[in-house]
């Protein structure tokens, strides 16, 4: 990725005091009418990188503003970023004119971004396919979803505009099929239900995602237990809506956070298991060496044909692995087909 500066630095900070006619506006409204040269997605990255204070205090980008409020808003240093081409091998599970589906290894940011420039999946997709539509972001060519970087599996690519868009409607309309498999901590009530509760930016910790009570978008998770190994449980999940870390952050606001997922609170739970689980637990963790998270399953509809068309990834290795140490046999059980 070629990674440039401008020139001239971060523009000064801006400063506004709310008045009659803005009072009740989300603070990310507010920056978008009262900054016009600047793009919405540069103000939700400023937002993000906590570069905004309502009244020298931090807020979310939905807190809605009192008359008054003196909102100070510091523009980041613009980074102008070019996506190129890198010969990196891709797991390609499917391919034809107008959809690519492939199984993401571990460790393989999606896009490039600041602090990953380069080394990502786009980058290996743009030397695999010819003439990669770009559509609306240069740095996202063909991607209509992503994953975690330590998140495997399947994962839809758009070969051209229309297959893009086609995509993007089933996501928007729920009607993409997506189901992971989760390894959690602890023993779920019930042996399956649905997790609901809005997610957005943590009021606090910036980098991560949390279950908010306002400035948050809705989210719907459904579980179901497919193996209980007493003081963790490997689940398959289905998502409604496709929130940033939605299964991750659903899961640990229920206290079941994802076996190896250190943001959203992991290892602590190895401390609780009970003494004779307390080994078996320990080499679980050890072995698993990041979330164990695997998106296996992925049904779509065809962007030209129309068919239903679906897809299936490996159980990954490593996970494989931490499932045989939880068995205490070897074997990782028979509910993975």
């Amino acid at each position: 990725m070629n990674d440039s500066l401008t020139p001239d630095g971060p523009p000064p900070a801006l400063s506004f005091t709310v008045t009659d006619s803005d009072v009740g506006l989300r603070l990310d409204a507010f920056l978008v009418k009262h900054c016009p040269d600047f793009s919405r997605n540069r103000i939700q990255g400023d937002l993000q990188a906590d570069r905004v204070l309502v009244n020298d205090r931090i807020r979310p980008k939905g807190f809605k503003l009192k008359i008054g409020a003196v909102v100070v808003y510091q523009p980041g240093q613009v980074r102008q970023m070019v996506a190129v081409a890198q010969d990196i091998p891709l797991d390609i599970i499917h391919q034809d004119e107008d959809i690519l589906i492939i199984n993401k290894a571990a460790g393989m940011v999606v896009h490039p971004a600041i602090g990953h420039p380069d080394g990502t999946v786009v980058n290996a997709l743009l030397h695999h396919c010819e003439g990669l539509t770009a559509g609306d972001d240069p740095l996202r060519p063909g991607i209509v979803h992503r994953l975690d970087r330590d998140t495997t599996g399947l994962l839809a690519v758009a070969l051209n505009d229309r297959a893009h868009r086609h995509l993007g409607d089933q996501l928007r309309e729920h009607s993409m099929g997506r189901t992971y498999l989760a390894l959690s901590w602890g023993s779920w009530a019930a042996n399956e239900g649905s997790l609901e509760g809005d997610i957005g930016r943590h009021p606090k910790m910036r980098q991560k995602m949390a279950v908010v009570g306002q400035g948050g978008r809705s989210a719907v998770t459904h579980y179901e237990v497919l193996n209980d190994y007493g003081f963790a449980q490997l689940c398959q999940v289905k998502l409604e809506t496709g929130r940033t870390h939605q299964i991750r952050v659903h899961f640990a606001h229920n206290h079941h956070p994802v076996v190896g997922d250190p943001m959203y609170g992991d290892d602590i739970r190895g401390k609780a298991v009970h003494a004779l689980d307390r080994t078996r637990a320990a080499q679980m963790v050890k072995q698993a060496g990041r979330q164990m998270l695997h998106a296996h399953k992925l049904e779509l509809e065809h962007p030209t044909t129309g068919q239903i068309m679906s897809f299936a990834a490996p159980v990954p290795a490593d996970l494989l692995r931490v499932l045989a140490i939880l068995a205490g046999d070897g074997k990782p059980g028979d509910s993975l087909s």
